[in-house]
């Protein structure tokens, strides 16, 4: 359970972590509360299960993952955890919906859609994460250290 929120007490992990927690929150909120010119969570579900083909099980916990699992990202709560849930859905983003648009971004309104190159930052930002912890000022910290004097 102590390697679990054991962690690097590195400055560059916090920045990771706080960086890409905040910055996958709005997309969470997006599709849990309809924030940010997001949908919400039924039309969200509705979306995912008739469009994308994905069970509402796998579409609620996307959701989930990137609302709540952000929340707890920027506390460093169970970050290995939510890095490894970020992963999963980074490469399910790719497979599923921006693959076929070619890496770059849609920067200029010349592509179908968005690449995926996104997706493969917030991918490295979360295996770090998943490798080092949560980095200076974490709860996984607190944790750890709680578990070292039991």
């Amino acid at each position: 359970m102590k390697a679990f929120f054991s962690t690097n007490d590195f400055l560059s992990l916090t920045i990771i972590r706080i960086g890409v927690g905040a910055v996958l929150l709005p997309h969470g909120f997006q599709k849990l509360l309809g924030w940010f010119g997001g949908f919400g969570w039924g039309p969200t579900i509705g979306f995912f299960s008739h469009s994308l083909h994905i069970p509402v099980f796998l579409t609620v916990l996307v959701i989930l993952g990137e609302s709540l699992g952000s929340v707890a990202m920027l506390m460093g709560f169970m970050t290995r955890f939510v890095a490894t849930g970020y992963i999963l859905i980074m490469l399910g983003a790719i497979d599923l919906v921006h693959w076929q648009n070619g890496f770059f971004m849609n920067w200029f309104g010349k592509q179908a859609g968005e690449g995926f190159e996104y997706h493969l930052l917030v991918i490295a930002m979360a295996a770090s994460l998943l490798v080092g912890g949560g980095g200076k000022w974490s709860l996984d910290g607190v944790i750890a250290r709680d578990l070292d004097r039991a």
